[in-house]
């Protein structure tokens, strides 16, 4: 099931990085370079650095919120949903959502992490209840483990319970600090999405304790990326996604081009970059940026995404139906279809374009099958944008 939407993305964003504190200077150091690490796809070796930031101080809180971090990015790597198009659709309930569950062993290690980061943030709380940093430790412990119980372990409503003291907590922060940073990001992420819910929702989300307000959320959110700090590559990350949903396409990739620059070891990014110039209808340079990508990714040994080779075809597939190579995309969809692990939303995508490809040609009848089953694995998958899209041209023929 695709977990999706408004509520989707208040549990799958947060701040992922940030100073303890308490901590000394060597986890610190050891922790910056696990972030580095995990950002650039190197898990394993992100791994070992936390485990070493948590030896070099056992008492560092952050060092813990940076195991059970990466914990989480891996289970959604595995699970094949650390992507923008992941989080672009629309929840159809406020219930909670059956999700698969993640491997035993980074689900135990995650809880083990976040429960001790937690305590210790807790207990910094107590002795320092004026200390702005301890509030904001203790925003972005319960801000992880929210993001957590939403998309890993679809717990909407345990998900929001954690994100409203997240919230309260970073927003006590900032008024002991205006300018602690990470707190301002875990803050202005809830703001943020708080204004995006429709009204009812709204008003239920300011009566159990959430702030609003577009514009200061994403003030906040820009100001954290804009400056040099150990949280600026969480809030280019979190604007990559805002800037997709507000169809802000342009600003998008200038963040992926810094983020692309920071690690150029990360080919997902690129990947995120040629799926947002398609969106902004820029197919030469999607399809530029996405042959790139793929040449790299034919050297890179490193493990795929589950998904992962489907989601490049189907990307420069769509962008080479646009600019009116048809034999190309005809070959990049039927690649795209035939990769292993490809999720039930996107096989539903690639037969639209597959349809829109036959409607181009020439052969409506083929189109028509393809968008028939493009309806039928989009209705299974909860894919409200590939049922749409197949239904309008089922009634009437796509024209370019």
């Amino acid at each position: 099931m695709r977990l999706s939407g408004n509520a989707a993305l208040m549990l799958a964003i947060t701040v992922l990085a940030g100073a303890s504190a308490a901590a000394n200077p060597r986890s610190e150091a050891l922790r910056r370079e696990g972030y580095d690490a995990a950002y650039s796809l190197d898990y394993d070796r992100a791994k070992d650095l936390f485990a070493q930031a948590i030896t070099a101080d056992p008492n560092d809180d952050g060092a813990y919120r940076g195991a059970a971090s990466l914990c989480w990015l891996r289970v959604l790597f595995l699970r094949g949903t650390v992507l923008v198009e992941d989080y672009l659709g629309h929840l159809k309930s406020a219930s909670d959502v059956p999700m698969p569950a993640p491997p035993a062993d980074l689900d135990t290690a995650f809880h083990q992490n976040i429960d001790r980061a937690i305590a210790l943030a807790e207990k910094a709380v107590d002795k320092r209840y004026n200390d702005a940093s301890s509030h904001s430790d203790l925003g972005a412990a319960l801000g992880i483990h929210a993001s957590y119980a939403g998309s890993v372990e679809g717990k909407v409503f345990g998900a929001m319970r954690l994100a409203r003291r997240a919230f309260s907590e970073s927003e006590l922060a900032l008024e002991l600090d205006p300018h602690e940073t990470q707190a301002g990001m875990v803050a202005g992420t809830y703001r943020y999405l708080v204004s995006t819910l429709p009204m009812a929702v709204r008003v239920m989300a300011y009566i159990v304790g959430f702030g609003g307000g577009k514009e200061e959320g994403l003030r906040l959110i820009e100001k954290a990326a804009a400056a040099p700090s150990e949280v600026q590559t969480d809030a280019k990350a979190a604007l990559v996604l805002i800037y997709n949903r507000e169809r802000r396409f342009d600003d998008a990739v200038n963040v992926l081009h810094s983020l692309e620059r920071s690690y150029p070891q990360n080919r997902l990014f690129l990947l995120e970059e040629g799926s947002t110039l398609l969106r902004g209808n820029k197919a030469a340079e999607a399809n530029k940026v996405l042959e790139d990508g793929m040449a790299r990714l034919a050297q890179d040994t490193r493990p795929r995404m589950p998904g992962e080779d489907g989601r490049w075809h189907f990307k420069r597939g769509a962008a080479r139906l646009l600019l009116g190579r048809l034999n190309e995309a005809d070959e990049d969809l039927k690649a795209a279809l035939a990769a292993p692990d490809v999720r039930g939303w996107v096989l539903a995508r690639i037969h639209v374009e597959l349809g829109k490809l036959a409607d181009v040609r020439g052969d409506r009848a083929a189109a028509q099958r393809e968008y028939r089953a493009a309806i039928a694995i989009g209705q299974t998958a909860k894919d409200d944008e590939a049922e749409s899209q197949a239904t309008q041209f089922l009634a009437k023929a796509y024209k370019q």
